[in-house]
């Protein structure tokens, strides 16, 4: 399976790590799957919302080419869902096996028309901006409807990654992942006796 993973200036770094961190471990897990990946964005180089500076694998590529398109989101969305040549390439995804969004990566799926008759979900924040794109803005966690999976705020992505990954392979191979990332997580806070080792 050949995936394109979506970076634009502003993006939220978790969105984005937190599902490619369990998607791509599929490589490592099963070898046999074939998966490849490319980090894909409009320009060389990409800045996230936190000043973190990224390398573009390919630059503004046919997003046709992949299986798996996947949109991450970040407060910069609500504009770029205006910006003409940034939902024109989005656009080239329409054929896509998977369409993958985390957070508000669905406004740019919307504004691309991806999410037509469909039923998806958002950050909590933008559930009005995404009204106007879907058949129907569901407070979940995760909204699968056929090929389109959409997941809500910056913390799902890692939730969201494990659905996907189940989809395309099994539960074995998704309870392989989770061990070899200690996953899932333990309860913070001071008093967790995770962060209490006695020697």
């Amino acid at each position: 399976m050949k995936m394109a993973f979506i970076l634009f200036h502003g993006m939220t770094a978790l969105d984005l790590i937190g599902f490619t961190e369990v998607i791509t471990r599929l490589s490592r897990i099963r070898p046999e799957a074939e998966v490849s990946w490319d980090y894909c964005a409009m320009t060389s180089h990409i800045t996230d919302d936190r000043g973190l500076e990224y390398v573009i694998g390919r630059v503004k590529p046919d997003l046709s080419e992949y299986e798996l398109v996947f949109v991450p989101g970040g407060f910069t969305t609500r504009k770029l869902r205006q910006d003409s040549e940034v939902i024109a390439w989005l656009q080239t995804a329409r054929e896509a096996k998977h369409l993958v969004s985390v957070c508000t990566g669905s406004l740019l799926l919307g504004a691309a028309g991806l999410l037509e008759g469909k039923r998806a979900t958002s950050n909590a924040s933008a559930y009005d901006l995404l009204a106007p794109y879907c058949k129907e803005v569901v407070q979940a966690r995760i909204v699968r409807d056929g090929r389109l999976i959409t997941g809500g705020g910056v913390s799902s992505s890692i939730d969201l990654g494990f659905f996907v990954l189940e989809k395309l392979t099994d539960a074995p191979t998704v309870e392989l992942v989770k061990s070899d990332m200690s996953y899932p997580y333990y309860q913070t806070g001071t008093s967790a006796s995770v962060y209490h080792a006695r020697i």
